[in-house]
């Protein structure tokens, strides 16, 4: 199928207020881009595997741009069609310090999420896990370094202390960006969901103005820039309102449905 044009979202207090389901306003401006002729992507820190079910829920048929941009993930095939791996000795280096400073740490592979020792994350994932299909759930394992190291496209942190982020930005070849708040996100170096946009609509055959990103924080930064039109939500951390082409509501508003219905679709129209 051919698509018009690309819009990807953040999902995170630009689609959805964390925790809670997608607002119906919103859910019909995401009826509205399909109906439109447009291809709807999500474009999250958040693993390939924790975004199955709104992919499900939105019927979005296209590869998520998930990992920050690490990843590519087909939610109909359920496999990542691209993945952006840190080197092995990377891994093992960083997996190293991490456990012995019992930092809150998480590992998202191809293979599924990664709990190392100190890692806060695991009820998040269980709640996620439960009531859904076998097909959806996330499959989840601890990190045992003595055994197995997997293949890694992110770590996610979370209040890493200064000594870590010290030690992170020593290192060379890493992409490191807040998510949210406290969380920490560490990728390979060049990895942005600028980046995973650009690669989507290349992918897609999208022309770059014919795109369109909406997004809050700072790990959006790269796509409102890198998009035909980035556009940024009310809530959002300031340095995205310099380079925004248009500025909607806050989330908790349905600022997404205003952006598509006000900005995005008279565009495309």
């Amino acid at each position: 199928m051919g698509y018009r044009f690309l819009v990807a979202t953040d999902m995170d207090y630009t689609l959805l207020v964390t925790g809670m389901p997608i607002s119906s306003e919103n859910l019909r401006a995401v009826r509205a881009i399909h109906e439109a002729g447009g291809a709807l992507t999500l474009a999250t820190g958040r693993s390939s595997f924790a975004s199955g079910t709104f992919a499900r829920d939105l019927d979005i048929k296209v590869p998520l741009i998930t990992s920050n941009g690490a990843s590519l993930f087909d939610p109909v095939a359920r496999k990542e069609v691209y993945s952006s791996l840190m080197d092995q000795n990377t891994v093992k280096e960083l997996s190293s310090f991490f456990i012995e400073k019992n930092t809150d740490a998480t590992a998202y592979s191809p293979e599924g999420i990664f709990f190392l020792p100190g890692s806060t994350r695991r009820p998040f994932f269980t709640k996620y896990n439960e009531n859904i299909p076998e097909d959806l759930k996330a499959p989840v394992f601890d990190f045992d370094i003595n055994s197995h190291i997997p293949s890694v496209n992110k770590f996610l942190l979370i209040s890493p202390d200064q000594e870590t982020e010290a030690f992170l930005r020593s290192m060379e070849g890493l992409e490191l960006v807040s998510s949210a708040y406290t969380y920490f996100d560490v990728m390979k170096e060049g990895n942005t969901k600028g980046k995973g946009l650009l690669m989507l609509a290349d992918m897609l055959g999208i022309p770059k103005d014919m795109t369109f990103s909406l997004g809050d924080g700072e790990n959006d930064l790269s796509m409102i820039k890198d998009a035909g039109y980035g556009i940024a939500m009310g809530n959002s951390d300031e340095r995205l309102f310099t380079h925004a082409a248009y500025i909607t509501s806050n989330c908790e508003d349905d600022g997404f449905a205003k952006a598509v219905f006000k900005f995005i679709l008279p565009k495309v129209s």
